[in-house]
């Protein structure tokens, strides 16, 4: 077994460190910047007095940041060749964003808005794979160059976890003699309505309450009458994009949906694990920075005398987290190699497990490092001075959001005892 990164991806990993230093730093550097990453990162990145929406300035630099890396050629980098990218292999990806959010806070890569110098772009993929001719000319293109943005609707006020329980419906209405369906419900942490131009809106067509079918995924654009913002829920980690929306009457044309009618569901998972290993590998790289912070500060702290690293009680715990980063990176490059191997229907039928135990162990090391660098540092460890609580506070959130730890051992339970999933392939274990 050869464990050793490929040539191509470590020489990458030099080019985007050159991007940084070249492109992103002083960008970073220019016009108080700074503001956005420093002890003032929150207050500068949230408009208290419109909602807690993000800031029309953090989200242009924002903007201007992945413009730069677009010209670059980063930004698109895991997409098809067809679509500007260049086909990054899912071990590629993951090794990124490790290394990536080991640097810390940066503009390089913030993710608590998922943005990056090397992008992620689920909804491209979704248009790619079940859009009709018609919506991928029309949707893909304007994902790529901002002109349309989609949100995505899934998650309801009391329905979360178990979609198959959506109370949002859609029913079958012609109006002025054309065919259409009106939807009716709401929908909870519908993450970017505040920029969006469409919302990707899941909703019940057909059979019963607990079904896995009868669930479409309506494209709806913001301006349909109907459509309403009721508030946006404010976070742990400001500012907040994220709010509830109520559906009432609203009527699409038919064709107004993406795939097949039955197998709206279906979609919602399709990018699934694409995702949670790239949050995984940000995770241990996040986690990898706390420890090495805490290390670095340790061995220069010297209360009673003596550098702090001389206790043991201070050695143990930071010796224990990154043993554990050791472990779970590993894992994740493996599991993201072994997502190379195969077809996107056979990661979620062989896979699927794996790729829910990076994540949900990686989630929880990096609030667990970023605890114990705050501890290690004290009360400048526990300030804003310090990037620890911001790590923490975002992504205390992945714990949660795109199915909680308890939702991602329950699969993984269900691997273990035979509940679900299958014998894994021989390719695989080649």
């Amino acid at each position: 077994m050869d464990f050793r990164i490929p040539k191509e991806i470590t020489d990458y990993l030099a080019v985007l460190d050159d991007f940084i230093e070249k492109e992103i730093k002083p960008l970073q550097a220019q016009d108080d910047n700074e503001r956005f990453f420093d002890h003032r990162r929150e207050h500068a990145r949230t408009d208290w007095d419109n909602d807690g929406l993000p800031r029309h300035e953090w989200e242009e630099l924002l903007a201007e940041m992945r413009r730069r890396a677009d010209r670059a050629g980063h930004l698109r980098f895991a997409l098809p060749k067809e679509y500007g990218g260049k086909d990054g292999s899912n071990l590629a990806m993951a090794v990124i964003r490790d290394h990536l959010a080991a640097k810390g806070l940066g503009l390089h890569n913030d993710l608590q808005n998922e943005s990056s110098i090397v992008g992620n772009f689920p909804t491209v993929l979704m248009f790619r794979d079940f859009g009709t001719e018609e919506q991928k000319k029309k949707f893909i293109q304007g994902s790529l160059d901002g002109s349309i943005r989609v949100a995505f609707g899934l998650t309801e006020p009391d329905h979360g976890s178990d979609a198959t329980w959506m109370e949002t419906s859609a029913r079958r209405e012609k109006r002025d003699g054309v065919d259409g369906w009106v939807i009716n419900g709401e929908k909870m942490w519908n993450t970017g309505l505040h920029v969006a131009t469409h919302d990707f809106v899941f909703a019940r067509t057909s059979g019963k309450p607990g079904d896995a079918l009868g669930i479409t995924c309506f494209i709806v654009p913001m301006d349909t009458p109907g459509v309403k913002v009721e508030e946006y829920l404010w976070t742990f980690n400001m500012p907040t994009d994220h709010p509830r929306v109520s559906f009432k009457n609203v009527w699409v044309p038919e064709g107004s949906y993406l795939g097949d009618p039955e197998r709206g569901l279906e979609l919602a998972q399709h990018f699934v694990h694409e995702n949670r290993i790239r949050q995984a590998a940000s995770g241990v790289g996040a986690a990898q920075y706390c420890i090495e912070q805490s290390v670095a500060y340790a061995k220069q702290r010297k209360p009673f005398g003596k550098p702090l690293a001389s206790n043991q009680a201070i050695q143990f715990p930071l010796i224990e987290a990154h043993t554990e980063c050791e472990m779970i990176r590993t894992f994740i490059y493996k599991t993201a190699w072994e997502m190379d191997q195969m077809s996107k229907p056979d990661v979620a039928k062989y896979l699927s497990d794996k790729v829910s135990m990076c994540n949900y162990r990686a989630n929880r090391l990096v609030c667990q490092a970023a605890d114990l660098a705050i501890q290690v540092h004290g009360a400048i460890g526990y300030s804003r001075h310090k990037p620890f609580e911001h790590i923490y506070r975002h992504h205390r959130r992945y714990r949660i959001t795109e199915g909680s730890e308890e939702i991602q051992m329950r699969k993984v339970g269900g691997h273990l005892f035979g509940f679900i999933g299958a014998n894994r392939p021989a390719k695989a274990a080649e």
